[in-house]
């Protein structure tokens, strides 16, 4: 597993999902925009968890796959979906796990209120 910084999990991306840097460079602009209008870090925290979590579940190609074949299950609406979803559940579980993040993001440590620059008026 990468480190979990947004550079970290870029090289990642793009080494085992180059077609998915579009979608991360875009979630980490907005992530770092709302930070700061915010003046919070659960933005960057809730991508950094995804993109870790993206990173575990791809680096294992049988795991990638099953995870796309059950979501094509659950999006087709043909079956009972309890079983895909408690499997899907199941392996976001261990994707979160192995990246060291837990649900909601709580692997960082709380860190202190951002304070940001002001404005030159």
């Amino acid at each position: 597993m990468p480190d979990l910084t947004p550079a970290a999990l870029r090289t990642a991306v793009e080494r085992l999902a180059p077609a998915r840097l579009p979608a991360l460079t875009q979630h980490l602009f907005e992530a770092a925009t709302n930070a700061q209008q915010t003046q919070s870090l659960a933005p960057l925290r809730a991508f950094v968890h995804s993109w870790a979590v993206f990173v575990a579940i791809e680096r294992h190609p049988e795991r990638a796959a099953r995870l796309r074949e059950l979501e094509r299950v659950v999006d087709a609406g043909e079956q009972e979906p309890t079983a895909a979803i408690a499997e899907i559940r199941a392996i976001w579980e261990a994707a979160e796990a192995e990246a060291g993040v837990g649900a909601g993001g709580t692997f960082l440590p709380a860190l202190p209120p951002l304070t940001w620059p002001k404005a030159a008026h």
